[in-house]
Parts: structure tokens; sequence; C-alpha cells
């Protein structure tokens, strides 16, 4: 759709004005923020100079509007806006578009026109025929002449010379793709003869499909990393919000520890002295008993001896008997009583104290991972199989640490604990706390290394007793040339080195139990589950000899 502007030559200044701005706003190309040059208007209706929309096209995988940004299933032909370019050309006449000086000479950085005399202009566009480029000026040769017209226009470029074949000083228009080089006719009737050559456009194409295709790929592994981005930032802050949570729960905990310990520590005191007083008052009761006591039988020598110094015998007689049950009766009132020992006191204080350090060495939250074997070694634990939970059909050997899977059902003693419908055996130990053990498989269709609850159940079907097809077990199975895991009945493909040694490492508290290949001292990590454990747990195989 076309709209007639009918313009006349005197204008009113509010005409004028008007003038202006429609110079201003509508005649001025978005991309290169000058007048319109050779204007053409998109199916969207926003207009262009038509070599910058070209050349911003030339540059786009996809084809769309760069104000509105609608695509375009194909790229749209352009036609010359004859009324837009009408325009144009009328303002000028009026002298009401003049471009700044600064736009009009180049300068630094500038493509200047090849056909400017002294002061050269700066080039609007260059001709890929011509090897040249040219000013608006010198440009209209191209725009008016019919077979000028023809020739292809670019964005104004130095490297035009690159065009041009050195050897022949013909314009390479052709592709060899046996050689993947840019070259003229001459080269390809010369030195490229019966190479597979190509048009320059044609290879162009051929590349642009390419490079959609990457693209696509390019901006699916944008999506894919972006999406792990968040990921990872939703994790970083998961971490810092659990982190801090713990260091207020922790510290909540340590100070309500603090306050039990102080409260005890007070309780404890007021008990030794409340006993202390107890004690002192029944001491200090003995020590009053002992002084009258004491004054008692002092008064009862002193009368002895002056009973021993009464010339009267018979009342001598009289009085001695007297004297004599006085002092049994004095005696009669001497008693000891059993001393509370406060060693007592401090030796269940220092048990307490004692208890407390082995439970702070065993708070081992915030040491570092193993990284090497020797590492993990330290936590070795030492792993035997359990009789009584072995299936008929599993040879235990080697002290109880070496399963075989056999043909001849052994003869087991019936036990309410023993796997009967899979090939299974546990450990005999529970396992808690950090621990590491080691695995060696050979000789096996495959083999499935697992910890599970001592409660999964010993017959049923597979959910319900095989290791890691129920949530009471976790299971790594080892073929000859793969591995997968194994929970709840879902099966997840694990890589890694294939090894006959497998290390099985736990974190009971943390809840992390890793499974590792082990060659030599070299550790690669298969699989590692991150989850909450709410029993002990009892290292296990299921071994399968055949399909």
């Amino acid at each position: 759709m076309f709209v007639e502007v009918k313009l006349t030559r005197s204008f009113s200044p509010s005409a004028e004005m008007a003038q202006r701005a429609l110079s201003a706003d509508a005649l001025t190309c978005p991309i290169c923020l000058e007048t319109l040059k050779d204007p053409v208007t998109l199916p969207c209706g926003h207009s262009y100079c038509m070599d910058c929309i070209q050349t911003n096209w030339d540059q786009e995988v996809r084809y769309s509007c760069p104000q509105c940004r609608k695509k375009f299933t194909h790229r749209p032909v352009l036609a010359k806006n004859t009324v837009l370019a009408n325009l144009v050309e009328e303002l000028k006449t009026t002298g009401l578009i003049a471009p700044p000086a600064d736009h009009c000479y180049a300068g630094p950085g500038d493509v200047s026109c090849d056909v400017c005399t002294g002061r050269k202009l700066k080039a609007v566009s260059s001709c890929l025929q011509c090897l040249v480029s040219y000013c608006e000026t010198h440009l209209q040769p191209h725009r008016n002449v019919a077979v000028l017209q023809r020739h292809q226009l670019v964005a104004p470029s130095d490297k035009l010379q690159e065009n041009l074949c050195s050897e022949h000083n013909e314009l390479k228009k052709l592709f060899c793709r046996t050689d993947q080089q840019i070259i003229c006719l001459v080269c390809s009737m010369d030195q490229h003869q019966g190479h597979h050559t190509v048009s320059s456009a044609a290879e162009r194409a051929h590349r642009q499909k390419q490079l959609e295709a990457k693209r696509a790929l390019l901006q699916q592994n944008l999506q894919h990393k972006e999406t792990e981005q968040e990921r990872l930032r939703q994790e970083a802050q998961d971490i810092s919000r659990s982190a801090q949570k713990a260091v207020q729960r922790s510290g909540d905990s340590f100070r309500e520890m603090a306050l039990l310990l102080e409260k005890r520590r007070s309780e404890v005191e007021q008990q030794i002295r409340s006993e202390e007083q107890i004690q002192l008052k029944q001491v200090q009761e003995l020590q009053d008993q002992l002084q009258r006591d004491v004054t008692e039988l002092k008064r009862s020598i002193s009368e002895l001896d002056t009973l021993s110094l009464t010339p009267d015998h018979n009342q001598f007689l009289l009085l001695c008997p007297s004297l004599s049950t006085d002092s049994e009766k004095t005696e009669s009132r001497l008693q000891t009583r059993p001393r509370t020992d406060f060693e007592d006191v401090t030796r269940a204080v220092s048990a307490l104290r004692d208890q407390l350090q082995l439970s702070l060495r065993e708070f081992h939250m915030f040491e570092p991972e193993p990284r090497s074997r020797e590492d993990f070694l330290r936590y070795a634990s030492d792993v035997t199989l359990d009789p009584n939970t072995a299936h008929k059909y599993l040879s235990l050997s080697d002290g109880n640490r070496r399963a075989t899977c056999v043909r001849e059902e052994q003869s087991y003693p019936d036990h309410p604990d023993r796997f009967v419908t899979y090939s299974q055996v546990l450990s005999t130990e529970g396992l808690t706390g950090r621990c590491y053990w080691e695995v060696e498989c050979s000789g096996t269709y495959w083999v499935d290394i697992a910890v599970s609850y001592r409660d999964i159940k010993r017959r049923g079907t597979i959910n319900e007793c095989a290791f890691g097809f129920n949530d009471k077990s976790w299971a790594l199975r080892c073929n000859k040339n793969s591995y997968s895991f194994y929970f709840n009945g879902v099966e997840s493909q694990v890589s890694g080195p294939i090894s006959d040694r497998i290390g099985v490492y736990l974190d009971h508290s943390a809840g992390a139990l890793s499974f590792y290949s082990v060659k030599d001292k070299t550790m690669s990590l298969l699989h590692r589950v991150q989850t909450t454990f709410t029993q002990p747990l009892f290292a296990g195989v299921w071994i399968q000899n055949h399909t």
C-alpha cells in the first residue's frame, strides 16, 4: 500500500517544522541512521536502505525485520520504494535534507571512495564485480545504467582486492571443493582442471545450510548450558541456604548443650556443697559429742583422783561402783560414721568428659572426603558374609569373605534370614559411620554389588527381595563391559573404566554412597548416591553366572 505525498515549494513556519520532522523520522534508515538511499519497504511496513538491509541479511541465518523482529520464511524480494525515493530527492532539492559535513568525507577507519580525487568522500557501497568502492555520487551509474544494475553491491569494504586472483588478475567467482580454495575461471581450467568446482554463490548456499544446522546445534547446546547454569545457580543458592540453616541450628544446639552442661555443672556443684554441709554438720555433731565426752571424762578422772585420796574406806567403797557405771556410759556414746567419698563424683564427671570427647571425635561432618586410595583405606571395614543369609546356590569360603555361584545346592540349614528367591548374600556386620570395602569380581555373567537394610524380604517378587529393585537397597551391576545402577527398580547407565575391583565408600551419617573403579592406586568414580539412610546398612552381593 502506497501513500502519495504532494509537496510544494512554499512553506509556512509550521509546515516547514513538520517537514523537517518528517525528514528526521520517516526518511532515516534505522540501520545506518542516515537519509534513506534506494529505500525499500519490507512486508511489515518498515523501510531501510537497500544496501543496509541486504548487508544485514547477509550476516544473518534467519531473515527478520531489525525493528519489529517479524520473521520471514523466505528472504523477501526487495523492490525500490519509488514514493520514498522521490520524497528524499524532493527534500534534497528544497535543501531540507543535508547530511552533516562529517558524514561526507572519509575519516580514520572509514572506506573511502576509489573514484574521488582530492579529499575523498566516504564510500556508501562496494561493487564485487568492479572491485571498487563508491560514494553516493559515483554510485549513481550503478543505479541508473541497466548493465551495472546487475552488479552485486555490498557494504563498503577495504578488502575487495582479495576477490581478485593474484595470478590471472581475474575476479574469483568459483570455489574448488577439492582444494578448498576460492578461484577464478582461468584457475578452474588450469591447475584446478578436473576438480570439483562450483560457483561461490552455490558454495555459500551450501555452507549457509550447514551454518544453519550448526547454529541450531549451538543454540541447543547454549540452551542446555544455560539450563545447567540455572540449575547450578539454584543448587548454589540451596547449598548456601542449607549451610546457613545448618549453622543456625548447630549454633542453637551447641548453645543448648552449653546451657545444659552449665546447668548440670551448677546442679552437681550444689549437690556437692549440700552434701558437704550435711557431712560437716554430722562431723560437727560428733565433735560436740566428743567434746562433751572429753569434759565428762575429765570430770570423772578428777572425781576418781579425789576419791583415791579419801581416807574413809566405807565412803570409798560406796562411790566406786557409781563411777564405774558412768565410765561405761561415756564409752558407749562414742560412735563412728562412714564418710561419703567425693572422688566418686569426680570420677563420674571425668567419665562424662571422656564420653563427650569421644563423641566430638566421631563427629566428622566437616572432615574432607577421601580422595586417594590411601585415604579410603583409612576407613577400611572388616566385612564378612553371613552364612545364615546366603542363598543355597552360593558357596562361601575364605573365612566367609568369598562367595561363588555354584550349580549344586549347598546343605545350609533352614533359617529365616536366608535368601530363597535370588542368589544373594548379606554381610554379618551392620555398617554405620564412614566405611570402605572392595569387591573383586571374576568368572561371572554379572554381579550386583549392593548395600541393603537388613529387613529386605528374603523371598517373593523381584521388586520385593532383589537388590536395587526396591527402596531398601542400592546396587551397582557389573557386566563384563559395562556398568549400570539400580534403585527402586529404576536403572541408570553408568560410564567409567572397566575393572575387576570395585571400591564402595559409605558415609552413613552424611547419606553418601559411592562406587569406584579401582586399578592399582587409581580410583575412578562410577556413581554416587546422596540420600538419607534411616537404618544401618549391610554389604551384599547378587551373583549371576548365566542369563
